[in-house]
């Protein structure tokens, strides 16, 4: 979240990241709702300093025997107690009530954050290798699932809803292998330590990473346990530290699989069609704990670290830099990387790789200590390393054979038992 003072200090500039968001909070309002907070704190310090001014003179008029004077004395102290009770009482329902505003701003895009209106502002930085052409007519990955019994949408529909495929045989494979295949380079090649986390998470691990408040009518919620089934393993990675201060002085990388769960997903049409949209999906993240002066050049890094999964599988991507209108709500920088898929001809998100500055760690009181100085907050940045539905998509749509069968790339064979097709 933000920082009260920072907005209490930077009212305009605040008010103009809502308009370039296109998002609305009420920022006059917790303003003055601050100033309430803080002539009511005001109050009772001087009201308790008075106090305890007033308790030292009762010993005194008690000593001197003048009891009537003492007993007012009483009075007049139990008056101030009574006072700064409701003073106090005062500032908790302020507090409550800042805090239903601030967690609802989102964080202040960075100043080198392109300013759009819509995704259409979004600018499109570098792409890695090119369209595919094929010579005999392209199918979209439902009809190549289907008759490769690598998904079973029906069965899937049947046990729980639309939204829940399930994978069997090579399929099932496929999304082990890759898997496996993203956390090992991570792991093995760009330094991260792998972490297998809680798959639920409890309300204030969702409130740390932003998705509570705001998104709640968007998640699964386990009401008897008060406890939400993961949207992302960016909750509870990122909420290992909730609390804590830690050692930043090199930057902490983490990466965890998890499968994800999403109410908002599963929108009918063909748009979504197949692997599309789905309300359970498997991926893997990256979580990345940095000082601050150092985020921005991390999160070149993590992007880079994402783009290697799709050059190793030899996927034809694009990375865009996601305008103000376009970001999300707790990030102050993002990129999306996009896959082309052939059979649906359209591109596909696999990875957002944002910077959230301290707007995850404020929220979460995930701090860092400099030498000689006093604890502040680390910046907190998180990409996926990649969602899995979609990077299937592109691997069956961009691999396809006029037979009918699916190229394995040559990265995954390992994983596969040196299979070479599906099919």
């Amino acid at each position: 979240m933000l920082d009260i003072k920072f907005i209490r200090e930077n009212p305009d500039a605040v008010k103009q990241a809502l308009v370039n968001r296109k998002a609305e909070a009420d920022v006059d309002g917790l303003l003055e709702l601050d100033q309430l907070r803080r002539a009511a704190i005001t109050e009772a310090e001087e009201l308790k300093t008075e106090r305890n001014a007033a308790s030292k003179a009762i010993g005194g008029l008690m000593k001197d025997g003048k009891k009537d004077e003492a007993e007012a004395a009483k009075e007049e102290v139990r008056k101030i107690g009574d006072r700064i009770s409701v003073l106090d009482e005062q500032v908790r329902e302020l507090d409550e009530k800042i805090a239903n505003i601030v967690l609802f701003i989102p964080n202040m895009p960075s100043e080198t954050t392109p300013v759009g209106a819509s995704e259409e502002d979004n600018p499109v930085l570098r792409s890695f290798g090119e369209i595919k052409e094929f010579d005999f007519e392209v199918k979209p990955h439902w009809d190549i699932c289907e008759e490769l019994k690598l998904v079973d949408f029906e069965r899937g529909s049947k046990i729980t809803g639309s939204g829940f495929p399930v994978y069997t045989g090579q399929g099932a494979r496929l999304q082990r292998a890759l898997i496996q295949f993203m956390l090992d380079l991570h792991t093995t090649e760009h330094g991260y330590t792998e972490v297998e986390p809680p798959f639920v998470c409890n309300a204030a691990s969702m409130t740390g990473t932003g998705q509570l408040p705001k998104f709640a009518e968007d998640m699964y919620y386990i009401s008897t346990d008060e406890l939400y089934p993961v949207p992302t393993a960016e909750v509870p990675v990122t909420n290992l530290y909730r609390e804590e201060i830690i050692d930043v002085e090199e930057p902490v990388k983490l990466t965890a699989y998890t499968p994800c769960f999403r109410r908002e997903a599963g929108a009918a049409g063909s748009t979504n069609r197949g692997l599309l949209r789905l309300h359970q999906f498997d991926k893997v993240e990256m979580v990345n704990f940095v000082k601050p002066e150092q985020s921005a050049a991390q999160h070149e890094i993590l992007v880079g670290e994402a783009e290697k999964v799709l050059q190793k599988l030899g996927l034809h991507y694009r990375v865009i830099e996601l305008c103000t209108a376009d970001l999300g709500f707790s990030a102050a920088k993002c990129y999306d990387i996009e896959l082309w898929a052939p059979g649906v001809e359209r591109w596909l998100e696999v990875s957002s790789v944002s910077n959230f500055s301290d707007y995850q760690a404020r929220r979460a009181r995930i701090r860092c200590r400099y030498e000689n100085g006093k604890p502040q907050f680390v910046h907190t940045l998180n990409g996926s390393g990649v969602a899995l539905p979609r990077l299937v998509v592109a691997i069956i749509e961009n691999n396809q054979n006029a037979d009918g069968t699916v190229t394995v790339p040559e990265a995954l064979r390992p994983y596969m038992g040196g299979l070479e097709k599906l099919g």
